[in-house]
């Protein structure tokens, strides 16, 4: 079975240039790429954002596919996960790297 495409998508597709389709593809891949690792240690959006300290709405967000992780957040989620979420050709890592959450306490002030 074919699926049906709008014809209005179709022309907004082909504008597109071959850089931002290749951003997409990847912003995709490494969400999904989360979503496997999140799956096979039996943890939630809910836990990674937990473990990063940040709102589950934020997390959301970011494995939509369409927000553009920086390198430094695709870090420490890698370390919060203890796995890697992306992997380039010919880098060794020496050690590994743990990212341990640790709330801000806030001190009381006393009038």
């Amino acid at each position: 079975m074919r699926m049906k495409t709008n014809r209005l998508m179709d022309e907004i597709r082909s504008t597109i240039s071959p850089e931002m389709k290749m951003q997409m593809e990847l912003s995709v891949a490494i969400a999904n790429r989360i979503y496997e690792i999140l799956e096979s240690k039996g943890m939630s959006q809910k836990d990674l954002a937990r473990l990063l300290g940040k709102t589950e709405t934020e997390v959301s967000r970011w494995l939509s596919g369409t927000h553009n992780l920086t390198l430094a957040t695709i870090c420490k989620i890698s370390a919060a996960l203890g796995q890697d979420v992306i992997m380039v050709a010919g880098y060794k890592k020496h050690k590994e790297y743990t990212y341990e959450y640790r709330p801000m306490v806030v001190a009381e002030h006393h009038a």
